[in-house]
């Protein structure tokens, strides 16, 4: 009977430490898929209903991670002081706190925010970039200093600003900066923050798609969504191993994968005919006059502005601004699209391995898409939702409301049956998960979101400007 009880104790134990141990440990989620195992989810929240803890935070728009026990975030603490909070995922106490100095800050256009990047954690340690500081790492149980990599600053010509956020996979950390500088995707030791290697990426222009992982019977990719082109990695020393060449100009949204499967949903402003002319003249011609001057330039692009000048008389126009600042083998226009590309192969796989193309004006161009069950989601500007069954890309519905009109920045998330959708607005909308649009409630969190949500251990943890806030049934 002593075996008994104690063997059924060491089940219960094991038990416990499951239910306890589910974590949320980078943007979106794990591989950034935006679903959670999390049970038992209210539906019925605000700012002061089912609150389990709340905490004032400073300015900053990351999505809060869970790992261990722990919440992770950040924020803008003071106007040159960066800081990483650590706090105790069940009763919201704070565990420790890192501040910094940025020093100068780079231009940023709003809602953008300089504490934009979302950590990552593996337990043992938290992932944190800052463009000024580049990426850091910390002891997830003390914050105490763990390694530091010095990165470059990253550039925008639309004055964008930084929004990557770091990954982890396996033993290492993955960093994909796609600036419109010196784009790159990087991948260092988890422990040391050595780098292991390097991939230049010269021909995409500014984005913020998530590097994910993509696995088929015959090998593992890291996969990342960027200008005109879906590319698979090899994990080992970051050769390009296939390439999709379907995408269009600007790629700020992640995707999804499921059972070898990329699900890619993005919007670029522009037609699939124009080039960046119209982006750059909109953005940076001042006087009005259809040409860029060398002076209309940021400083940092100033020779590329001089590459892209190609008779020399100190203007950008005409013919000229088809081609400036781009890669001559990839200048693509915008769209909208909606893809299914299937994971694996070699070479050029854009003919044999596009499952299906959707290429109605349903995607955002900065929420990214949810695929849960055998379903996508997308949600933008407007509340307008779309849903499409993910075996060929037919629609279950069509830019239909979800009752809560304004922008959409925050990524649909998905647990327990429901999806929660954050609006700028600071209202989470709740729908039934299913193929049809059932929503569910209507959620006023008292402040601007711009964050995705994160869900572990039946709570779920929302992000306002200013403050994070633990939701469940208590």
């Amino acid at each position: 009977m002593l075996i008994r009880l104690w063997i059924a104790s060491l089940g219960l134990l094991a038990i416990g430490t499951t239910a306890h141990a589910e974590d949320w440990p980078g943007f979106r989620g794990p591989n950034a898929t935006g679903v959670s195992t999390s049970k038992n989810l209210p539906a019925q929240f605000s700012e002061t209903e089912n609150v389990v803890w709340s905490a004032d935070l400073g300015e900053g728009i990351a999505s809060p991670i869970i790992a261990s026990g722990k919440v992770f975030t950040t924020a803008m603490t003071g106007p040159k002081t960066f800081s990483v909070f650590a706090h105790d995922s069940a009763s919201g106490k704070p565990v420790w706190r890192r501040d910094f100095d940025t020093g100068a800050l780079p231009r940023i256009t709003p809602p953008n925010s300089h504490a934009s990047s979302t950590p990552a954690a593996d337990g043992k340690r938290v992932y944190v970039y800052f463009s000024t500081l580049g990426l850091r790492a910390f002891d997830a149980e003390s914050g105490k200093d763990a390694w530091t990599c010095p990165l470059p600053k990253p550039s925008y010509l639309m004055d964008w600003g930084a929004a990557s956020s770091p990954v982890v996979f396996k033993d290492s950390v993955l960093f994909c900066q796609d600036d419109d500088l010196n784009p790159y995707l990087l991948c260092v030791d988890a422990a040391t923050g050595k780098e292991r290697w390097k991939t230049p990426r010269k021909d995409v222009l500014a984005g913020y798609a998530v590097p994910v992982i993509c696995e088929t019977k015959t090998q593992t990719d890291i996969v990342v969504a960027g200008t005109g082109k879906m590319i698979g990695y090899d994990p080992a020393n970051g050769k390009e191993r296939w390439t999709c060449n379907t995408l269009v100009r600007t790629v700020m949204t992640t995707p999804a994968v499921k059972d070898g499967v990329v699900y890619v949903a993005v919007q670029s402003y522009g037609d699939s005919t124009r080039t960046l002319k119209f982006a750059l003249l909109e953005w940076m011609d001042t006087n009005q006059d259809k040409k860029l001057s060398r002076d209309e330039v940021p400083k940092e692009f100033q020779n590329r502005f001089d590459a892209s000048d190609t008779n020399k008389d100190g203007f950008i126009a005409g013919d000229e601004l088809d081609t400036a600042f781009q890669s001559k083998g990839n200048r693509v226009g915008g769209g909208n699209i909606i893809q299914a590309i299937k994971g694996g192969g070699t070479g050029d796989v854009t003919k044999t391995h596009l499952l299906w193309n959707v290429t109605k004006p349903y995607p955002s161009n900065l929420a990214s898409p949810l695929v849960s069950g055998d379903r996508l989601l997308v949600v933008k500007a407007g509340g307008l939702s779309t849903s499409l069954n993910i075996a060929k890309g037919q629609r279950n519905w069509e830019l239909e409301r979800i009752n809560n009109f304004g922008d959409q920045y925050a990524s649909p998330v998905a647990a327990d049956g429901k999806v929660f959708i954050a609006g700028r607005n600071g209202f989470v909308m709740v729908l039934e998960d299913s193929a049809s649009l059932d929503v569910l409630s209507k959620n006023d969190m008292g402040g601007e979101i711009i964050a995705t949500p994160a869900i572990a251990d039946g709570r779920l943890f929302i992000r306002t400007r200013e403050k994070l806030y633990c939701v469940g049934k208590k």
